[in-house]
């Protein structure tokens, strides 16, 4: 077990099982003397209270950094190595480097410190559940603003997710360019 005042990130990420739109993830190095309460995982906590927790992440996390695999390098590479690629984008990006991360599921991407893969990670360390909370909202964000290019969709509803909804868009007016064509699907 690594010593209490290591500087670690925690490490998540927001929209592998989509159809459409980029894999979103995101590092956050919390700021011990400033608490944030209601950390969770992101899909246990209403939008409302995601925005709410995103904001104060935003301000009283020590470091944080959004990275983003497009869909190109999705279809190009695969959904899991995006979500890697996604993974060390964020965690380059910090501006406080890690010492070490702490990364939700059960693979960590290549970086240049310590990683260790962490199950139901987001459930169970406040750094990733802050992670988990800032990919999400900035994914979510992302969808929104497709759904403002390509109104059809309704990306602002099912965030590209395949609902009946969704399928019965895509059907109707086929993939537009935010479309995974490597997913069944669309293919």
């Amino acid at each position: 077990m690594p010593a209490p005042d290591r500087l670690r990130a925690g490490v998540d990420e927001a929209g592998r099982g989509p159809l459409a739109g980029p894999v979103y993830a995101a590092a956050v190095i919390l700021d011990r003397r400033r608490r944030i309460r209601g950390l969770d995982d992101s899909k246990k906590l209403s939008e409302a209270a995601r925005e709410a927790l995103a904001t104060a992440i935003r301000e009283k996390a020590l470091a944080w950094a959004i990275g983003i695999a497009t869909v190109e390098e999705i279809d190009r590479i695969n959904i899991f190595q995006a979500s890697m690629l996604a993974m060390r984008r964020a965690v380059e990006a910090l501006a406080v480097p890690p010492e070490e991360i702490l990364v939700d599921g059960t693979h960590c991407p290549a970086v240049a410190c310590a990683a260790r893969a962490i199950v139901d990670g987001d459930a169970k360390i406040a750094a990733i559940s802050a992670a988990s909370i800032l990919a999400k909202t900035a994914r979510d964000a992302e969808m929104r603003a497709l759904h403002a290019r390509f109104p059809l969709y309704g990306f602002d509803r099912h965030k590209g997710y395949a609902t009946a909804e969704h399928l019965a868009a895509l059907k109707a007016h086929g993939a537009c360019e935010v479309y995974r064509r490597s997913f069944a699907p669309v293919r």
